[in-house]
C-alpha cells in the first residue's frame, strides 16, 4: 500500500541505502524539483527531466519519492520550511497585513505553488510551523486562538483569490484586461465599463494596488467583528 500525503509529509524519510548515488536525498530532489517549476513551471518537473538535472538513474528517484503528484506536495511544504519573519509589532492589524503580503510573496515567487495551495492535500510541518507562529503572535497581543485562526484563514481566502489575475497577467497591463473596449461597439456595449477605463476616470490613489486595498477592507472587516465581541 502506497504512502498518502500526510504520511509522506510527517513520516520519515526513506534512509538511503546500499547503491543509491552518493549526496541523493529528498531534500536535494524536492529542492532541485522547486528550481525547475520556479524557471520553467510546473509542467516540466517529471522524474526523467529530474534525473537529468541531478545526474541520476530514474530509478533512483523513486526511492526517495513516489511519483510526481507526492513530489508536487513536497515542494509546496518546503517553500515554508524556514522560520516565519514577523513583524515586531503590538497589535494584530499589523501581523495580519504582514502576513497577508508574506503569503502574496510565496505566490508571485513561485507562481506554480498556487494551484497546489488550493488542491486537496494534507498540511504539511512546513506550513503548519508558519500557521503555528503566526497565531502565537496574534494570540501575544490580545486575539484569542479561536479568533486568530479564523483569521488567518480569511485573510488566505482573500489572498488566494486575489494574486490569481496578478500571477496569469504578470506582464500584463489594465489597458490589456480592458483591450476589448477599443472597440466602440463595445463600448456601448459595456458602458459602465468603458467609463472606468477611461484614462480621465483616474481611479482613487487607494485603488491603485488592489491587493492593497481589498487587504485592508478584510482588516476593517474583521475589526469590527472584533469590536462587537468585546
Amino acid at each position: 500500500m502506497g504512502k498518502t500525503d500526510y504520511d509522506l509529509l510527517w513520516g520519515e524519510a526513506t534512509r538511503p541505502g546500499r547503491g543509491r548515488p552518493a549526496g541523493l536525498s529528498r531534500e536535494r530532489i524536492v529542492a532541485e524539483a522547486v528550481a525547475i517549476a520556479d524557471a520553467e513551471g510546473l509542467q516540466k518537473v517529471s522524474m526523467k527531466h529530474l534525473a537529468e538535472r541531478l545526474g541520476s538513474g530514474v530509478m533512483s528517484l523513486y526511492r526517495h519519492v513516489p511519483g510526481k503528484d507526492e513530489l508536487v506536495i513536497l515542494m509546496y511544504d518546503s517553500l515554508m520550511t524556514g522560520p516565519l519573519v514577523l513583524p515586531e509589532a503590538d497589535n494584530w492589524r499589523d501581523l495580519l497585513r504582514h502576513w497577508g503580503f508574506g503569503v502574496r510573496e510565496l505566490f508571485t515567487t513561485h507562481p506554480w505553488a498556487l494551484a497546489v495551495a488550493t488542491s486537496e492535500r494534507s498540511m504539511g510541518p512546513g506550513e503548519a510551523g508558519w500557521v503555528d507562529a503566526v497565531i502565537g503572535r496574534l494570540t501575544a497581543v490580545g486575539l484569542p486562538a479561536g479568533l486568530g485562526l479564523i483569521s488567518v484563514l480569511t485573510v488566505d481566502c482573500f489572498i488566494l483569490g486575489a494574486v490569481r489575475p496578478e500571477i496569469d497577467n504578470a506582464t500584463d497591463e489594465d489597458t490589456e484586461y480592458f483591450k476589448f473596449l477599443a472597440d466602440p461597439a463595445m463600448r456601448e456595449r459595456y458602458p459602465n465599463l468603458a467609463r472606468l477605463a477611461d484614462p480621465a476616470a483616474t481611479p482613487a490613489s487607494e485603488m491603485a494596488d488592489h491587493f492593497a486595498f481589498g487587504l485592508e477592507r478584510i482588516l476593517d472587516g474583521l475589526e469590527r467583528h472584533f469590536e462587537s465581541q468585546r
